[in-house]
């Protein structure tokens, strides 16, 4: 199966990376074909052959030589379980490596892509790429050895069958090339569509669950747990109906290869009609151990659907990310949207105005969240949309309004702005107006905030995320509505530590907020008030006593 595009490429490398693991499954995968098959044709052949010396009578027993075929025999035995075990270890240990190396991999070229297509991902939709879509790809290296079982199969049980008789080998062999070519049609005609199905199915489930789960108090306090729980019932429903037909083709291939392994049996006692009877015996048994070892293909088939929707999925989301331009920027001055002038830290930039006028957008398209228009907003002198988007965020520390929070401590979750010491982290505790909160809680900078910081009121989540950003080291810090939801009192200890912070470090300050007491820590104050016609957002620079 080849893969699209950058998956195929990280696919690649991985493999090449684990090559020496693939090939010692390999080599395993064929002895034990090979040594299953050669096992239990001559045991057919010894068990009858010793038969026959026993019924001609005490002296053909006495000269009947059982040594050497029970210790060729015993030795298939270790042969073949030796082999499937370093077949085994070797291609699931190949494939949990390259696994483990592919999804951080794969995450960060998404988080580097374009932007717009990574925020359009959901968490639930990610998750079922990073997920299942990565576990469905596994079958690329624990199947790769069935090639060589497979071959190492047929030629070991053809050779064999060919002690009773030619045309004994030559029905087994078309026995079996008609046997891969049948699990080949029914993995196209059922296994396919229903492992993709089942990949597209996963990942819509998960979306759904993580939309509802997110909802959830409000879905309990609306009443509606019975229409949430329909709604997942659905979206499982269609899960589980493409398990059911993957099942049902997994079924219909074992029942094809055990009438293939009967045909091959009745075709072979046709062709050995007068052969001696233990060549007969050993014929007929290599026959059913050959097509058996077309198990391996058979199972590689089943999940090829599957994997193949996985590599297309997850391709989906990696395409090359889109860089404009590529120059750096000349300094830290930024200019906004109608700003005919160049500003520099530690210029304080404040930016109010009404509901949906586009105040986060902009923000959020000056650090790089979302794709800058040409012409929208100037960076060290360069029109920003010019600039790479890494180089752009390096420029800002930020504090959004919408606050995410790891499922981590409160330790972790301040590390996501760089590497800081303890102390550096009680200071920002202490200037976001949490220290306190922390210090008394159980574990202080090792307490668990729990998904999404719920251990925490929204306010302060809110405060635990300025402290974040107030670590990160910037010309600049962006702040969107940085006090919502705190009380009076607390509102002024926090933009008091914020303004002696600012002078202190000489950072620049560009500020979202509908209230008047953030916005008086600003020198220049901006009224944004809407889009022009291209999406531009458009603002306009006032007296800081308008704001209120």
């Amino acid at each position: 199966m080849s893969a699209p595009g950058r998956i195929g490429a990280m696919i690649a490398g991985q493999t090449h990376a684990q090559r020496n693991r693939l090939r010692l499954a390999a080599a395993g995968g064929a002895v034990v074909s090979a040594a299953a098959v050669s096992l239990l044709g001559l045991s057919g052949w010894f068990i009858t052959g010793a038969a026959f010396a026993g019924l001609a009578g005490a002296a053909a027993a006495q000269g009947f030589n059982y040594m050497m075929p029970s210790a060729i025999i015993r030795l298939l035995a270790i042969l073949r379980t030796g082999a499937r075990y370093v077949e085994r270890v070797s291609g699931h240990e190949a494939a949990l490596k390259a696994l483990a190396r592919l999804r951080p991999q794969l995450f960060d070229a998404i988080a580097s892509g374009p932007t717009a297509q990574a925020l359009a991902l959901s968490s639930g939709e990610l998750s079922g790429r990073l997920v299942q879509d990565v576990d469905a790809i596994q079958t690329l290296f624990v199947r790769r050895s069935a090639p060589w079982s497979l071959g190492a199969g047929v030629g070991s049980a053809v050779l064999l069958a060919g002690l009773a008789s030619r045309g004994a080998a030559a029905a087994l062999f078309g026995v079996m090339v008609v046997t891969c070519l049948g699990c080949v049609v029914i993995a196209r005609r059922l296994a396919a569509p229903a492992g993709r199905e089942i990949q597209i199915a996963v990942g819509a489930l998960k979306d759904r669950l993580s939309a509802l789960e997110a909802a959830a108090p409000e879905l309990k306090a609306y009443g509606l747990d019975g229409w949430a729980v329909r709604e997942v019932e659905e979206a499982a429903a269609r899960h589980d109906r493409a398990k059911i037909t993957l099942v049902r083709a997994g079924g219909w291939m074992a029942l094809w290869q055990a009438v293939a392994t009967a045909l091959a049996v009745g075709l072979i006692m046709a062709a050995t009609i007068g052969s001696p009877l233990p060549l007969i015996a050993l014929a007929a048994l290599v026959a059913v151990m050959g097509v058996d070892s077309a198990a391996g293909l058979a199972g590689a088939l089943h999940q090829g659907g599957a994997a193949s929707e996985a590599l297309k999925r997850l391709d989906a989301v990696i395409t090359d990310p889109t860089v404009r331009g590529g120059r750096s920027p000349h300094g830290h001055t930024l200019a906004l949207p109608s700003m005919t002038e160049d500003c520099a830290p530690p210029l304080r930039i404040g930016l109010f105005g009404p509901s949906g006028a586009g105040k986060t957008t902009l923000i959020e398209r000056l650090i790089g969240l979302r794709e800058i228009l040409p012409g929208e907003a100037r960076l060290g002198g360069r029109d920003a949309s010019e600039i790479v988007t890494a180089d752009r965020r390096a420029l800002f520390a930020y504090a959004a309004q919408d606050v995410r929070l790891l499922d981590a401590s409160v330790r972790d979750n301040l590390l996501m702005a760089g590497a800081v010491d303890d102390a550096a982290m009680w200071v920002a505790l202490e200037d976001a107006g949490l220290a306190a909160r922390i210090r008394a809680a159980p574990g202080r900078l090792d307490a668990r905030v729990g998904p999404n910081g719920e251990r925490l009121s929204g306010g302060e989540r809110r405060r635990l995320g300025l402290a974040r950003a107030l670590l990160r080291d910037a010309p600049w810090l962006v702040l969107d509505e940085p006090t919502e939801g705190l009380d009076g009192a607390t509102e002024v200890r926090v933009l008091d530590a914020l303004d002696r912070r600012l002078t202190a470090r000489g950072q620049g300050l560009i500020l979202v907020s509908h209230r008047t007491g953030p916005l008086a820590l600003c020198d220049r104050v901006n009224r944004v008030s809407g889009r022009d016609g291209d999406g531009r957002i458009l603002i306009a620079s006032q007296p800081a006593e308008a704001a209120a």
